[in-house]
């Protein structure tokens, strides 16, 4: 896969529409940098939902590890990229991160090609409900590790054991204030949800090429 690069990021061509539109989720624990990932990388500006968190939260929202965190998604975050190389449009939807408001998330999740779960180590119990939520839609999902200036530092393979993924999910780490870091990551979704589709296409070939 290429580097992300300036004419990478943006159409090459304004007026021409590309031929695939795809839906994708921005998932994770509550302050893993959700929106800011798809503020960072979307060519419009984005549609946000964010309220400010208040004394109602209190005892509900887990705020350890988030001293600083005083806004927080109550329904959705919206955005858009283009890569106008392989011809795709993708549009992003990144959920709200409180337990209280994943009731939302399968609506968010309908018709959606493939996940980006968001990971923060100082918090990493927080990815298993975003993880398990991919694993039981059967929604490919890439697992991105944001980085904070005071988070731990842990391997990769501390990080796949801690989380228990398959060998087969993509972990990477990037940074969400980034726009060229969160390219690379929408980017080896993408990868990742055609490389399952085929698979899953190939292990199921249609009845038409049955005999009998």
């Amino acid at each position: 896969m290429a580097c992300a690069t300036d004419s990478d990021t943006t159409p090459t061509d304004p007026g021409r529409i590309p031929r695939y539109e795809l839906k994708v989720v921005v998932t994770g624990g509550f302050g893993a940098g959700k929106t800011t990932t798809i503020d960072s990388v979307s060519e419009i500006d984005i549609l946000t939902t964010e309220a400010g968190l208040t004394t109602a939260g209190a005892g509900v929202d887990d705020l350890n590890g988030l001293a600083h965190k005083t806004t927080t998604t109550v329904a959705m975050d919206f955005g858009r990229i283009t890569f106008p190389e392989q011809d795709i449009i993708l549009y992003l939807f990144g959920t709200p991160g409180q337990e209280r408001f994943q009731f939302m998330w399968d609506e968010l999740g309908r018709g959606a090609v493939g996940a980006v779960v968001l990971a923060d180590t100082r918090r990493l119990r927080d990815s298993f409900i975003a993880i398990n939520w991919c694993e039981q839609l059967r929604l490919p999902f890439v697992v991105a590790v944001n980085r904070f200036d005071d988070a731990l530092p842990y391997t990769p393979d501390e990080i796949r054991q801690a989380l228990d993924l398959d060998a087969h999910v993509p972990l990477m780490a990037f940074d969400a204030r980034e726009r060229s870091s969160a390219w690379k990551v929408l980017y080896a979704l993408v990868e990742h949800s055609l490389r399952q589709h085929n698979l899953r296409h190939h292990s199921h070939p249609s009845a038409s090429g049955a005999t009998g």
